[in-house]
């Protein structure tokens, strides 16, 4: 089959497509014929070398297509079942076969398809990417955009933020891939106030498109006032800029260090007198704890998708261009998701 790989740690360059052989699913696992795999800012860190992978490494850690094969043990799931699925905990997304735990696979509506995608290369802002349907199913594209996503976003602000009705929350990022999907996801779960922060005035728009009441340089932090939830991916000064944030019994979600910036320090006396909570949060090592409740998150995502609830935007490009995807990505000039299109549709 075909396949990207890591083969050794550096720039985009490195990436490489190569033949190798067809993995086949074990015991409660599901192998899928990939359509699309979503492009994250996870596999440059992978390619970078910040996680410690074995090389040569295909990395992907999520995807949409159809079940190949069913590896014993497995039921719920059927061969040829338009999926999306978390292939997170062992990676190997940018590939034409991939293999994941059953746990992590989400079937999809019956009437999603493969032909509603984007033209490959369309911008975000064109109207061209496909959202969510309303009630029509998802095609394979805007699936292959949930599994990471918007499943971290389920997660992030019901399990560990647990975030009740009412109370206001703060999302960094707001115009990328994860941050397009917090502020939705809060507005779900009953949030109050919703603020997201953005880099340059260029994203101010495309972020508001996502269920923000309000959006802001994040320079402008300190103007912000105070909120019961702040999710950082960004790290550096939005980090310390956070906590100073938080109101009395805030908690800050710490999921990224998107700036590469140097770590801050988190004075354990400062939470003790302020009441406050900082928690940290990393889908992969998530997944490979508890599948079964990253599954019904993710199986929750493409629920709120398919009923037209949560907006996916979505640009798909063709796998042959991952080099510069990953420079697109590592650039931050990204708005939504970028797809790639595994299976040429």
């Amino acid at each position: 089959m075909k396949a990207v790989v890591i083969p050794e740690f550096g720039e985009a360059e490195v990436l490489r497509e190569v033949a190798t052989g067809v993995p086949e699913p074990g015991a409660g696992q599901v192998s899928i014929d990939v359509a699309y795999a979503g492009a994250n800012f996870a596999e440059v860190l992978y390619r970078r070398g910040v996680v410690d992978v074995p090389l040569p490494f295909v990395p992907g850690i999520e995807v949409s297509g159809r079940v190949r094969a069913i590896g014993a043990g497995v039921s719920g799931l059927t061969v040829g079942q338009p999926v999306a699925a978390l292939t997170i905990v062992d990676s190997g997304g940018y590939a034409e076969v991939a293999v994941t735990s059953a746990d992590l696979v989400a079937p999809l509506p019956d009437d999603s398809s493969s032909g509603s995608s984007p033209d490959s290369g369309s911008s975000p802002d064109s109207g061209s990417s496909p959202d969510s349907g309303a009630g029509s199913g998802l095609d394979l594209a805007t699936a292959a955009a949930l599994p990471s996503n918007s499943t971290t976003a389920f997660l992030v602000l019901d399990q560990i933020a647990r975030l009740a009705p009412g109370e206001s929350v703060l999302v960094h990022a707001a115009a990328g891939g994860v941050g397009s999907q917090l502020g939705q996801v809060a507005r779900l779960l009953g949030a109050g106030r919703v603020v997201g922060t953005v880099g340059s005035a260029a994203k101010i728009e495309a972020a508001r498109a996502f269920g923000y009441d309000e959006v802001i340089l994040r320079d402008d932090l300190a103007t912000a006032g105070q909120f019961d939830v702040v999710v950082d991916m960004v790290g550096g000064p939005a980090r310390q800029g956070s906590l100073d944030r938080l109101a009395p019994l805030g908690r800050l979600v710490v999921m990224g260090n998107a700036s590469g910036a140097e770590d801050v320090g988190i004075a354990a006396n400062e939470l003790w007198f302020s009441n406050k909570t900082v928690s940290g949060f990393n889908l992969a090592a998530y997944s490979a704890v508890h599948p079964d409740r990253a599954g019904q998150a993710l199986r929750r995502a493409v629920q709120a998708a398919s009923a037209g609830a949560l907006r996916v935007q979505v640009e798909t490009v063709p796998l042959a261009q991952v080099v510069e995807t990953h420079r697109r990505i590592e650039s931050g000039a990204t708005t939504g998701k970028l797809v790639l299109d595994v299976a040429g549709s």
